[in-house]
């Protein structure tokens, strides 16, 4: 099972957390306050953290930051609000996914379930050569992407999803495969996949209405392929 650290500073919630995370055999620690977190997961591994937003010393978004400057581990937004552009901003900041307060325990233990599977599938890949796709490459060992030889800044999620189109150049995936591939899940948003894209794009030195690389399919799905001034390589 996992380890998982719940930063919560509502003790109901927090209690309620703790009590269906070690009867489903997960090993917890929880703590109430931003700081407390971040000297955790500076002292122990966890294989995820549940990430409340309300804290009573940083507002949770912060802490996403501090948290994504020491650590890579899967963070889940544990959230009240639910307006479209703070959730955005959050996934854009390094969350892996977000559930909206109040959720049920079933709806956490899915959504745990697919960042762990994601995670530790990653973990078990054996090594896979350099990916090369027109002026793209794309190293899975490393976890390094570089453009006409300038490294990209990619979040954990942009890498998975550029190298797994990457992988295949020029076939349409569905985006529902998207979602089983590299969001480990069966059913979720396209809204999610809307904005990696577009935070790919622009890391691309492209857009929707100009792509290079990443084309969208209306109603089918996305492609990666080299520009067409550019063979493949």
């Amino acid at each position: 099972m996992a380890s998982v650290l719940v930063v919560e500073d509502d003790q109901f919630v927090r209690s309620a957390l703790i009590r269906h995370l070690t009867e489903a055999a997960h090993t917890v620690r929880s703590v109430g306050t931003a700081l407390e977190a971040l000297r955790e997961v500076a002292h122990f591994s966890f294989d995820v953290v549940i990430l409340d937003l309300g804290l009573p010393d940083l507002d949770g978004a912060e802490a996403l930051k501090m948290l994504r400057g020491i650590t890579d581990v899967p963070v889940i937004i544990a959230t009240a609000r639910d307006d479209e552009t703070e959730i955005v901003r959050l996934l854009n900041d390094g969350a892996d996914d977000y559930l909206t307060k109040p959720f049920s325990v079933e709806h956490l233990s899915a959504r745990m379930a697919a960042v762990l599977r994601r995670s530790r599938t990653t973990g078990d890949t054996p090594p896979s050569p350099v990916i090369r796709v027109g002026g793209l490459s794309i190293d899975p060992l490393r976890r390094q992407a570089e453009l006409d030889g300038a490294r990209l800044d990619l979040t954990r999620r942009e890498f998975d999803l550029l190298a797994f189109l990457a992988g295949r150049p020029g076939v349409v995936v569905a985006r529902k495969e998207l979602l089983a591939e590299v969001w480990q899940q069966s059913y979720g948003d396209d809204q999610t996949i809307d904005v990696h894209l577009s935070w790919l794009r622009r890391k691309l030195g492209e857009t929707a209405a100009r792509p290079r690389y990443l084309h969208t399919l209306r109603g089918v799905g996305v492609k990666l392929e080299p520009p067409s001034s550019e063979p493949p390589r």
